[in-house]
């Protein structure tokens, strides 16, 4: 009898109870769950965030609602113009101006149309001021603190299904700036971000890469480096590319910030 009683009481308190989950919305307190509302789909531009129903369809639940990118400056239009007619892109201007993101979009959009069949990643693995000592893991985990802007911006275009796969299909690539040399890039979308961590060697060898069929666009911002000022190369790179007719250099100014206003106005001040 003394064991029956505490087996009984464990499949008492192993079975869930649904009201117990549920907050009473009169109390003045958000539901913890919400009720599943099959039939009726919802937008992520809705202001009340909480009550979003969740579609019952299996085949929805991979999916992701992808918003249809548009400039919000003329120096940005000007920038996904370029990425559209350039082979080669460079696009300077301060944090906040959209350049990771609206490169990353590119890519995704030509790997979707069939431009090209991969995208490669690559960024310098260089802290901001501070050292963090080894990480664990492959390449890729070690690799994963420096790209996670450009992860970010992938999720925010596929689905983590999608993403997921296309990482270990090897269709997203993600390519050390040390391992660079000797490779011909082609039928790819690169993209070369935080270039301003880059020294002029390196940026030479990332430019020659390019391949047939391919589009390559080096993002960063001159005025932030965590190198030397004389080591970076992104300036003096950038001059040199605005006198090639096939490549594009587009600067962006303050005035293209989107991120919070205050933004602007601290890279006016600081």
């Amino acid at each position: 009898m003394g064991k029956r009683n505490p087996a009984k009481r464990m499949k008492t308190a192993s079975e869930v109870k649904a009201t117990a989950w549920i907050q009473d919305a009169g109390r003045g307190q958000p539901p913890l769950l919400h009720a599943i509302e099959g039939g009726r789909s919802w937008h992520p531009d809705d202001a009340d965030t909480r009550n979003r129903p969740v579609n019952n369809g299996e085949a929805d639940r991979t999916q992701r609602y992808q918003k249809t990118v548009k400039p919000r400056s003329e120096n940005q239009a000007q920038l996904m113009n370029a990425m559209d007619t350039h082979a080669l892109v460079a696009a300077l201007g301060p944090a906040g101006t959209g350049k990771t993101y609206l490169a990353v979009c590119k890519a995704v959009e030509a790997l979707q149309k069939g431009k090209v069949a991969r995208i490669i990643l690559s960024r310098p693995a260089v802290e901001a001021g501070e050292q963090i000592g080894f990480l664990p893991g492959a390449m890729e985990d070690k690799l994963a603190p420096y790209l996670r802007p450009l992860y970010d911006a992938l999720s925010d275009r596929l689905s983590p299904g999608q993403l997921k796969h296309m990482l270990s299909e090897g269709v997203i690539e993600i390519a050390p700036i040390g391992f660079m040399r000797g490779r011909t890039l082609n039928n790819a979308f690169i993209v070369v971000d935080e270039a301003q961590n880059c020294t002029y060697t390196q940026i030479k060898m990332l430019l020659t890469r390019l391949g047939w069929h391919s589009t390559m666009v080096i993002t960063g911002d001159p005025a932030q480096t965590d190198l030397l000022p004389e080591f970076s190369g992104l300036a003096n790179a950038a001059e040199r590319l605005e006198k090639l007719a096939g490549a594009a250099v587009i600067r962006l100014q303050g005035q293209d910030v989107v991120r919070h206003p205050l933004v602007q106005e601290m890279l006016e001040v600081l």
